[in-house]
């Protein structure tokens, strides 16, 4: 029995000392800890504390070149809740709802009932993606647990789809994709700056004071070469062209010869790099450069050039072309659009005779054929400034067949991207120097200190100069009444150019569609302008390029003519603004008083149709030009149609038509939709940019451009 205690007893005691044991340790440790190690743990727990965030650099800006702006950031605010979180009371989310009810477009009610119908275990629930400034600012002083706030930079285009291809987007992290995006997105983005802070235990990171920093490097801006007028015009006649004709899908690009700068670049079907719905694969794919199609007639320049600088062919020499317009060359048939009959050398030209052209090539050799195509461009890239460039596709004379020279000559078996025709024309236009297109003139960083200038690049020249001079007459007569361009005559400005139309391959076989085009610059005696314009596939008959991108180009390089001081001189010293008396201004909206007054400060005779005191309808339409002997037509109505502005988001109103309109009374309505007015020339306007019915941000500017009427005309009236 005893032993049996003393047993008990022993275990006893080995589990009090163990007992004992673990608050000596314990003391140790922390003695050890606090005292031995102390420092060195403290320490490392401060580097632990210690991380890094990063300060994001703000992308560059883009502009035109005349500094307007086309693509910069913007701030989107983002309210989210978490109705879970410990201490948010209900008062506190009514609060934070009527906040929000405030000072943006939804109800108080809608933002609880978007809390009430969440999930049951969300801790997000997000209340608005695009709150106004003023909601967020007042949300952040409210300080309540649970409301999370936040910052996006979005990239934003300041005129929509203008300039779309060129310009390019961004994806969500801010790198550009295509266009001078893509190309510049290092100088663009800049580099991020970096900011030392301090995570607690539970994640949260704090800055305090005195830690590092090291500053973001803001990103670098681009003036481009862009003519947002230009620009404008071109996709505004390029549009109204593919419509009228059908066409699938066309380009249009306006070059400086003499430098080689782009002035406008333009896509149809284009899109919207501010809304993402518009992003589609085709929609983005920029033809000018992307394209590579069979340019037809147009590529008969390479013909010309190297038959007359090679003398295998004279300007009064004649060709006969067969009654039916057609010949076999090597088994295969090659046609002219029509019976032409005899034709003089310049009469080749102008007429755009296929058999004829293929006559005259076939007294070169492949070689030189070859090497006068290859000098013009075609073959090779341009080295434009945007990425994905197709080079083309011109092949070498040892893969040549028996007919390929003909068939070249008039522009088959060749592939040429838009932009590789309007250079080729270009050096045409520039006596024969080819210059290296280019959309980028300068970089300059956040101080606006200059990074890099692009200065003129000049290539190579393609012929000599005197050969340029004397193909000069025989091209301007393709914009002659008798040439197959007469449709993109332009009265008082003398046009050089050529049409071309080509059968498209499908499947292996040339089948009844086509792509048409026509290339022209202007004015002759001094070329400022070389404008391309291509359709695919256009629907109306005849599908030739003068009749479907001919007027195109007419209606741009008119409007285009307009904005140079010096050509429209040239073209009024002409006479060819003798007939026009004014323009017609837009009348609908106005009351039938303001309408009357305005047309008789602009002695403008007018007619009323129907009963009323407002206006609803007019005839012509607005900036139609009018003769002397012209009426307008005004229909009435007792019925005021104001315009709907309940979409327009904070601070934008919609851009007045100002057409046909005094200055005085242009500026007027623009100051009253709240922009501010740039005048150029003085009477009527007849030109504006931005473009009538947009959206845009009130305190900025719109340009609007005035002609007087003709002394002549005055006195003739």
């Amino acid at each position: 029995m005893q032993e049996e205690q003393s047993s008990i007893l022993n275990r006893i005691f080995v589990v009090f000392g163990l007992v004992l044991l673990v608050p000596c340790a314990i003391g140790m440790q922390l003695f050890r800890i606090n005292f031995i190690e102390g420092s060195e743990l403290r320490q490392l727990w401060s580097e632990q504390a210690i991380d890094y965030i990063s300060i994001p650099a703000q992308r560059g800006n883009i502009y035109d070149e005349d500094g307007s702006l086309l693509a910069t950031n913007s701030v989107a605010y983002k309210v989210a809740i978490d109705p879970k979180v410990t201490g948010l009371t209900q008062t506190q989310i009514r609060q934070v709802c009527d906040t929000l009810g405030k000072y943006n477009y939804r109800s108080s009610g809608q933002y609880q009932q978007k809390i009430r119908s969440a999930p049951q275990r969300s801790r997000y629930v997000v209340l608005g993606k695009n709150v106004t400034a003023q909601a967020y600012e007042a949300l952040q002083q409210m300080d309540i647990r649970g409301v999370i706030l936040e910052e996006e930079y979005e990239r934003r285009y300041s005129f929509g789809s203008l300039a779309a291809h060129a310009l390019g987007f961004v994806n969500h992290k801010m790198n550009g994709m295509t266009g001078l995006e893509n190309q510049y997105n290092k100088q663009l983005n800049g580099e991020d700056g970096v900011q030392q802070v301090r995570r607690e235990r539970n994640g949260r990171i704090y800055a305090y004071v005195g830690a590092p920093r090291k500053q973001p490097q803001q990103g670098h801006s681009l003036y481009t070469t862009i003519d947002s007028h230009i620009q404008a015009i071109v996709e505004e006649e390029l549009r109204a062209g593919i419509e009228r004709t059908k066409s699938t899908y066309g380009t249009a690009i306006v070059m400086n010869p003499k430098t080689g700068a782009i002035k406008a670049m333009a896509n149809y079907p284009t899109y919207n790099p501010n809304n993402s719905a518009t992003l589609n694969k085709h929609n983005r794919r920029n033809f000018a450069i992307a394209d590579m199609i069979e340019p037809g007639s147009t590529f008969k320049l390479v013909t010309a050039i190297a038959a007359v600088e090679q003398e295998k062919v004279s300007f009064d020499e004649t060709f006969e072309t067969p009654d039916d317009g057609k010949i076999k060359i090597h088994g295969q048939w090659m046609r002219d659009h029509d019976p032409l009959g005899t034709l003089t050398f310049p009469e080749v030209i102008e007429q755009s005779s296929n058999v004829a052209t293929a006559q005259i090539a076939m007294r070169l050799s492949n070689d030189t054929f070859y090497q006068y195509a290859r000098n013009m461009g075609f073959g090779t890239p341009t080295n434009i400034d945007l990425p994905n460039e197709e080079t083309g596709h011109l092949q070498k004379p040892f893969e040549w067949s028996k007919v390929s020279l003909p068939w070249m000559s008039i522009g088959y078996e060749v592939q040429v991207t838009p932009l590789q025709l309007a250079q080729a024309y270009s050096a045409f236009a520039n006596g024969g120097t080819m210059m290296r297109p280019f959309l980028v003139d300068k970089i300059l960083d956040s101080e606006d200190n200059v990074v890099s200038e692009q200065e003129p690049m000049a290539v190579r020249q393609i012929a000599e100069k005197e050969t340029i001079d004397k193909l000069y007459p025989v091209f301007q007569r393709v914009i002659s009444d008798s040439g197959t361009a007469a449709q993109a005559q332009v009265k008082g400005l003398n046009i050089v150019g050529k049409t071309g139309t080509a059968q498209k391959l499908i499947n292996g076989r040339y089948r009844a569609a086509y792509r048409s085009s026509f290339v022209g610059f202007f004015p002759a005696e001094n070329p400022k302008y070389v404008c391309l314009v291509v359709l695919d596939d256009p629907q109306t008959y005849p599908p030739y390029g003068g009749w479907t991108a001919g007027p195109i180009f007419q209606h741009a390089a008119k409007r285009i003519a307009g904005l140079d001081n010096e050509i429209e001189k040239k073209i009024i010293d002409r006479g060819s603004q003798e007939d026009v008396w004014a323009y017609a201004p837009d009348l609908k909206g106005l009351s039938l008083k303001e309408a009357t007054s305005l047309l008789q400060k602009q002695d403008l005779t007018y007619n009323t149709k129907g009963n009323g005191n407002w206006i609803s309808m007019q005839h012509p339409a607005p900036g139609s030009t009018l003769t002397a002997n012209d009426a307008i037509t005004v229909e009435l109505t007792n019925e005021f149609s104001a315009p709907d502005t309940t979409e327009l988001p904070d601070g934008y109103s919609i851009i007045p038509d100002v057409g046909g309109m005094s200055m005085r009374k242009a500026t007027q309505i623009i100051t009253s939709r709240g922009f501010e007015t740039k005048m150029i020339g003085s009477g009527t306007v007849y030109t504006q940019f931005p473009r009538p019915g947009d959206q845009m941000k009130r305190g900025r500017s719109i340009t609007i451009r005035g002609k007087s009427k003709a002394l002549e005309t005055l006195v003739s009236k």
